[in-house]
Order: C-alpha cells, then sequence, then structure tokens
C-alpha cells in the first residue's frame, strides 16, 4: 500500500475521545506535575544533563528505526543503570524539590489554621530596631555577621550546632557577639520567638553558582535560606555592604530604611497575616 494512502487512511479513522471532567482533571495535574518538574530542572545543574538524555532517547529511537541490535543493547543496560544513578547523583536537589514543595503545601494550611497565628513570629517592632541598628552599625564598621531570624520552619537543628544564649535581642549583644576575635564571631546568630536561641552556628552552604565577590556567608545564607523559609541577614566583612536572603534568592546593598522595610514586612506583619487568613500576602518591593 501507498505510504501516503496509508497515512490518510489512518488520518480519516481517528476520532476525538470523550473528554469528560475526570479526564480534564487528570490532564491538569499531568500538565501541573510536568511543569514543575521541568521548572525545577531548569533551576538546577540538571538541565544540562536533560540535554543528554534527550540526545540517548534520540539515538535510542534511531537504533530501533533501523534495528541496530547493539546499540539497543547498550541504551537498554544503560537506561537500566542510569535511573539509579541519576537518584544517587541528584539527591540533593530531589531533597530540596520536595522540602520546596512541603513548605509550599504547609505554608498554604496555614493560612487556614485558627491557631497558627500563636505559631513563631521572629521579633517584635522593638527587636527589629535592636537587629537593624545594630546590623548598621556593624556595617560601618566592616563587622561582619550572620543572622538568621526563625519564622515557620524551625531552626533548632541548626541552633544545635552552636552555643546556647537564650537571651533577649539587644543591639549591645548582637554586636558584642560579633566582635572580632571574641569566641562567638565566627558562624551564624539564629533568633527564634523573639529572642536570641544560640550564636556561632553552622549553616548548610549552597551549591547554586554565586558571584564571585561573595564569601562563605553569603553562600551560607543562601543555603540556609534554600531548606528553610528564615530571613538571614549577612553583613560582609570586606565591603560593609548588608544582604539578606529569603526563599534561596539574595538582595544586596540594603539600605538602612530598605533593611527595617524588609523586616517589618517578612517577621512583623506575620502574625497580622495568620489573623486574616483570607488577606494577601504584602510582598516586599
Amino acid at each position: 500500500m501507498n505510504p501516503f494512502t496509508f497515512a490518510y487512511e489512518s488520518l480519516t479513522t481517528l476520532h476525538m475521545p470523550d473528554i469528560g471532567p475526570t479526564e480534564l482533571l487528570d490532564i491538569i495535574i499531568l500538565c501541573g506535575i510536568i511543569y514543575y518538574i521541568l521548572r525545577w530542572i531548569r533551576q538546577t545543574h540538571a538541565w544540562a544533563l536533560l540535554k543528554g538524555i534527550v540526545i540517548v532517547v534520540l539515538i535510542a529511537l534511531v537504533a530501533f528505526l533501523f534495528d541496530l541490535v547493539t546499540v539497543i543493547w547498550v541504551v537498554q543496560n544503560a537506561l537500566a543503570m542510569g535511573l539509579i544513578a541519576l537518584v544517587i547523583l541528584f539527591q540533593p536537589e530531589l531533597r530540596k524539590a520536595l522540602e520546596q514543595l512541603g513548605r509550599g503545601v504547609g505554608a498554604g494550611f496555614s493560612n487556614f489554621s485558627a491557631v497558627e497565628h500563636t505559631k513563631k513570629s521572629g521579633a517584635t517592632s522593638q527587636s527589629i530596631d535592636e537587629i537593624a541598628s545594630a546590623v548598621i552599625t556593624m556595617a560601618s564598621r566592616r563587622i561582619g555577621a550572620l543572622i538568621c531570624v526563625e519564622r515557620n520552619v524551625s531552626l533548632s537543628d541548626i541552633a544545635a550546632t552552636g552555643i546556647p544564649i537564650d537571651s533577649a535581642i539587644t543591639r549591645q549583644l548582637i554586636m558584642n557577639i560579633f566582635a572580632p576575635l571574641t569566641p562567638l564571631h565566627d558562624g551564624a546568630m539564629i533568633i527564634s520567638h523573639n529572642r536570641v536561641v544560640s550564636a556561632a552556628c553552622i549553616l548548610p552552604l549552597t551549591a547554586e553558582d554565586i558571584d564571585h565577590e561573595l564569601g562563605t556567608r553569603h553562600r551560607a545564607a543562601l543555603g540556609v535560606s534554600e531548606v528553610s523559609d528564615a530571613l538571614v541577614i549577612v553583613v560582609s566583612e570586606e565591603t560593609g555592604t548588608v544582604s539578606a536572603a529569603s526563599t534561596g534568592k539574595l538582595e544586596r546593598h540594603l539600605t538602612e530604611g530598605k533593611l527595617r522595610e524588609l523586616l517589618s514586612a517578612e517577621i512583623a506583619e506575620d502574625t497580622k497575616r495568620r489573623l486574616i487568613p483570607w488577606k494577601s500576602r504584602k510582598i516586599a518591593p
């Protein structure tokens, strides 16, 4: 039979299947999963690997079309081992994606929780003044600092790596902890439940590529913001600039006004947003 005739007859016999609400929901969920996976791959080192996988798939299709037995055998065995290798190689990325998904779902539930307003509020307006004043003073004196303000995701495991403090938030305490040559200056300070919980804490470092001008403090700030919803403030010892990390993103060169605005929007209003669950969350410009 002529291939064009066969193609024409095949097209004329095709019919659209009946699509009901269940099938439509199935398609929407599948599209959402595919979109989320592709977006996650695009934001990680797996993007280059995805291109390689596409090339392997194309080679496999050519091998099946031309019945290349040896190539087919190699591709089949490579795919069998490749799935296990992918899980091992990209375990940190997979864990990060699942944590982000869990935080997103948890935040959605917390907005409708009647008791959620009694949960963590990292700092009050008075504490914000103390933090901002200490940070700006340290920046002017080129004193490096790393401050993590806990929100909904607990930082207790990170706080356990440091020295317990359990003190009220004051400008003098913050500056004294980060003063050069003091026992606690190297590491991060954890603030939770409106108190300084611990200092000299060890933070996880981000695996993402960042500006070569940024040092270990900025990499640590991004690292902890990727695995929690904490607001992390960084003072650069080399340049005296102030930065803030949240949800894996870093905002640099903050002025005192911008720092206070960010702290107020992300922390001081936290309880208020939970008391009014239908109120949309304000995002600092």
